[in-house]
């Protein structure tokens, strides 16, 4: 079993999960994309995860993909794949990805927010047992854990390896690491904007959605975070990053919109998105052209 705190330090490429205008799949641009990730120095690309738009997919797609992105990459670094939903589609997705080619599983919140503490137990639990991939969690949403629930979490699914954030609580997520310690590997998870603050508390990787549109600016953030450069990231922050994200922040959804349309912009396929998420409005669209022409020199 890959052990993700030997395997994945640096940046994850996070690909976006291209369709045709019909919404169909189109795995010749999702291939595409992910050997052209494969290019760059990523320690692994995240398939169908929640810029991949996960929960617009079949469980067949998504296995689908995973075998079109491993095809793709062709072992130049691990393909992540992402589960999710409930505990039996997500025990289909594991088997099935891992015989497709996954290194290592990406596990989503299941789909009922108000589960109790035992239910998520006996949902990783599951997850775990149904395949011999390491796991990683997704603390997107309403999955937030104190300390001693990841302790007991880690306790019940020895499989479980890593650990990513999707609160954004840093402070929260400080606390975490130092009293679980180095049981799993700590990865930022909720922004290319956070990344500061991630690799100040010692993460050793993040996941950027900024890998569809600029690769060297993100393994530059990387670099930057783990040099403690202040000053570097702090510029890039400001004329990148920063004015990315509050057009994402425009609408809700446009964390995946607003980078489709980016990568459609600077020559990639992308294509629209599935319901329930809209695609970029014809005034922030001419807003991302003018900020696209800023990311010229890093892309």
């Amino acid at each position: 079993m890959l052990d993700p705190k030997q395997a994945f330090r640096g940046v994850f490429g996070f690909p976006i999960t291209p369709f045709q205008k019909d919404l169909s799949l189109d795995l010749p641009a999702l291939e595409k994309n992910c050997d052209w990730m494969a290019g760059y120095d990523f320690c692994a690309q995240v398939v169908v995860g929640g810029t991949g738009e996960i929960y617009s997919l079949t469980p067949e797609e998504a296995i689908e993909c995973v075998r079109v992105s491993v095809k793709a990459v062709n072992g130049r670094m691990p393909i992540v794949a992402g589960v999710g939903y409930n505990t039996v589609m997500a025990c289909q997705m594991a088997r099935e990805m891992e015989k497709a080619g996954a290194e290592a599983l990406l596990v989503m919140p299941p789909y009922y927010i108000n589960a109790p503490e035992s239910g998520l137990l006996d949902y990783f639990e599951a997850i775990g047992k149904s395949c011999g991939l390491p796991l990683s969690f997704y603390t997107r949403d309403w999955a937030g854990m104190s300390p001693a629930q990841v302790s007991r979490l880690l306790d019940r699914v020895p499989s479980l390896k890593m650990w990513k954030d999707g609160q954004g609580d840093i402070r929260k997520y400080h606390r975490i690491m130092l009293e679980v310690g180095d049981r799993v590997a700590w990865v930022g998870g909720l922004g290319d904007d956070l990344a500061p603050g991630y690799f100040a508390i010692g993460c050793q990787a993040y996941t950027s959605s900024i890998s569809n549109i600029a690769p060297k600016l993100s393994l530059a953030i990387a670099e930057a975070g783990f040099k403690g450069d202040r000053a570097a990231m702090d510029a890039m922050m400001k004329k990148y990053v920063h004015p990315l994200y509050a057009l994402r922040d425009r609408m809700k959804g446009y964390e995946v919109s607003i980078m489709k349309n980016a990568m459609e912009i600077l020559g990639h396929p992308a294509g629209p998105v599935r319901p329930p998420l809209s695609n970029v409005t014809p005034a922030d669209q001419k807003d991302l052209e003018a900020l696209m022409a800023v990311y010229a020199d890093v892309v």
